[in-house]
């Protein structure tokens, strides 16, 4: 299923963080892409997460693979040690702005409720040849960790006009602001891989919403996964 000898491009983003690129991950893409075509009914929007679009949770055995392959390449440069829990879905952003809530006008973080001792490693595999449809966008916060948590959780419980008016944020998908400085947009690639830490603040980039579709074989399909895992004793 996964490139048995990825080659790894590791693009730093702050703090000693970085993303880690695998291009040509998977032997056959297409298989996936007509696979989600065929189950195209079966994807939902959830309501735990703040991902414009639906989700289709993949079988353990899926995951499985994944995870033998972030074990073998990428535990290691994530700081991460033993893997928990795991879980993946394929996905496809498909709400055009005027439909998304305040907590999708910000980046999210993939925290999962997990205490200073764990991490959360995450990956997107993109399964789309389409580029002008987006890749991945990591944010800075440029306010201290307290605020930025209140404006997160006041994005969880305001309606949209009461958020716009007390943070000065404007309906659409995530971008700079003067809560959040745009580092990096990985590009998309047909068949590329990215993992980075889930902590870290990020977003689908939609550069154009109106290309977006629930077509899965013309959105923008992706494969993601997510790697609850305890830490190493370096990266304490």
């Amino acid at each position: 299923m996964l490139n048995p000898a990825p080659r790894i491009e590791s693009i730093p983003l702050w703090d000693g963080h970085a993303v880690h690129v695998i291009d040509d991950a998977l032997s056959e893409p297409a298989r996936w892409v007509e696979l989600a075509a065929e189950h195209a009914d079966a994807f939902v929007q959830q309501d735990h997460n703040a991902y414009p679009g639906g989700e289709l949770r993949l079988p353990d055995e899926i995951t499985a693979r994944l995870v033998e392959f972030f074990v073998q390449h990428i535990r290691s440069r994530l700081g991460a040690r033993r893997v928990e829990r795991a879980h993946s879905r394929l996905a496809m952003v498909s709400l055009p702005p005027e439909w998304l809530q305040p907590r999708q006008w910000i980046p999210h973080r993939d925290r999962m409720g997990l205490g200073p001792e764990h991490c959360i490693g995450a990956s997107v595999l993109y399964l789309f040849e389409d580029e002008d449809l987006g890749g991945t966008a990591f944010f800075r916060p440029l306010a201290p960790a307290a605020v930025i948590d209140r404006l997160v959780h006041d994005s969880g419980v305001l309606d949209g006009p009461s958020f716009a008016a007390r943070h000065g944020i404007t309906p659409g998908y995530p971008r700079a602001n003067t809560w959040f400085e745009h580092v990096l947009t990985v590009p998309p690639r047909y068949n590329r891989l990215i993992f980075y830490d889930g902590a870290l603040f990020h977003s689908s980039a939609i550069p154009a919403p109106e290309r977006l579709s629930t077509d899965p074989r013309c959105g923008r399909l992706t494969l993601n996964g997510f790697f609850t895992c305890t830490r190493s004793l370096a990266a304490c």
